[in-house]
């Protein structure tokens, strides 16, 4: 796999914890920059704040986006990647423990690439994860930056 960054944003640091160690378990060796809220999000994605020294060109290869963040939640995140012509076409995968209905429905008519409810059991979300590494840093075509 080439190099491309991972960007996670997550809050729960035992989510993040476990995102990361599935990531590793599974011999992904793509860059993984965590992201603990949604402003923080943005300001990754969009150069400013923390990130104004940030290579713009450098674009995420995959979003792994939680949904229930502070500050700013995942869906206004997500609407916002999605309302700007330089981040439109980025691979987000809404990885979230929610297992409600209006949350996946308005994730996809927002423009989520993929949806997938975090499993309790840890074998499962390396499973998961390791999935998501073939196909979104491996298989899928991605757009032309």
């Amino acid at each position: 796999m080439d190099n491309k960054i991972i960007l996670l944003v997550e809050d729960n640091p035992d989510d993040e914890v476990l995102t990361l160690r599935a990531i590793k378990k599974n011999n992904i060796g793509n860059s993984v920059t965590v992201v603990r809220d949604g402003a923080e999000a943005l300001d990754f994605l969009f150069c400013t704040g923390l990130y104004a020294d940030r290579n713009p060109q450098d674009k995420p290869q995959v979003i792994l986006l939680d949904l229930k963040l502070p500050k700013i939640d995942g869906l206004e995140v997500l609407r916002r990647i999605r309302a700007e012509e330089s981040t439109r076409l980025l691979p987000v995968v809404i990885l979230t423990s929610s297992k409600e209905e209006q949350d996946l429905i308005k994730g996809y008519s927002l423009g989520a690439n993929s949806y997938v409810r975090k499993p309790v059991d840890f074998d499962q979300f390396v499973e998961a994860v390791r999935q998501l590494g073939l196909y979104w840093l491996i298989l899928n075509e991605a757009p032309p930056q």
